[in-house]
Order: C-alpha cells, then sequence, then structure tokens
C-alpha cells in the first residue's frame, strides 16, 4: 500500500483538505498522513464548512506536528507552502502544490482552494495506482 503525507504551515487547512479527499477517494487505497510545521490549535471553520457541503467530514481532526516517524513511513510527500520549514528526508518522493492559504479568505475562495486540491488528489491517486 502506498502511503502519503500531506504537509503545511498551521496543519488547518489545505493539508486537512487534502487528507480528506485521499480518504475519501482512494477508497482505502492510500495510506494518508496530515501535518504542520507550525500546527494551529484547530482547523480553520471555513475549510471544515467546504468540505462538509460535499460530504467529507473532517470536523473532529485536530491539527498536528510532523514527526520522522511520518516521514519514515511515507513513499510520497506533498507539500503546500511550508518551503523551507517542510523537512526534507532523501529518497522520498517530494510533490509541491502551490496553493494559496485559505486562512482569512471567505467562502467562495475557500471551495474554489478546496476544488483545486480535490483536482490535484484525483492526479496523484492516477500516479499511485
Amino acid at each position: 500500500m502506498k502511503s502519503v503525507l500531506f504537509l503545511c504551515v498551521h496543519n488547518a487547512g489545505r493539508s486537512q483538505m487534502a487528507a480528506g479527499f485521499m480518504r475519501a477517494l482512494a477508497l482505502g487505497s492510500v495510506q494518508v498522513f496530515s501535518a504542520g510545521s507550525q500546527p494551529a490549535s484547530k482547523l480553520n471553520p471555513s475549510v471544515v464548512t467546504a468540505m462538509s457541503e460535499i460530504g467529507i467530514d473532517i470536523s473532529s481532526l485536530e491539527p498536528q506536528c510532523w514527526t520522522d516517524e511520518m516521514l519514515g513511513a511515507v513513499d510520497v510527500v506533498v507539500t503546500m507552502g511550508c518551503g523551507d520549514e517542510c523537512p526534507y528526508i532523501a529518497g522520498k518522493q517530494y510533490i509541491d502544490w502551490p496553493i494559496i492559504d485559505p486562512t482569512g479568505k471567505d467562502i467562495v475562495v475557500v471551495r474554489q482552494i478546496r476544488d483545486e486540491i480535490r483536482t490535484r488528489v484525483e492526479q496523484l491517486i492516477s500516479c499511485l495506482s
């Protein structure tokens, strides 16, 4: 089974949406991790709302900090806006998704971000198969 770690700074928006999509769309064929370099205290409420609008409930998840164990366990690391704060381990496949941070954005923009992430996750799933 392939495994993916989605990383962003606060693990409260982009990486949580990506992980939610991967869990829903890969149907258990991919092990999913999500983390941040400076985790927020809670998920972005607009992100939770945008995901619930399409039937994906991430409301019970909490932002968490990445660990060496996570990095060691995955095949692919997808970074989203964390730049030099994201860890790097030689031999891992890294993909950078330049997606804007939903923090402080209205729900219309958050939906656009959500939809872009969905498209990217769908493409990643096809590459992992």
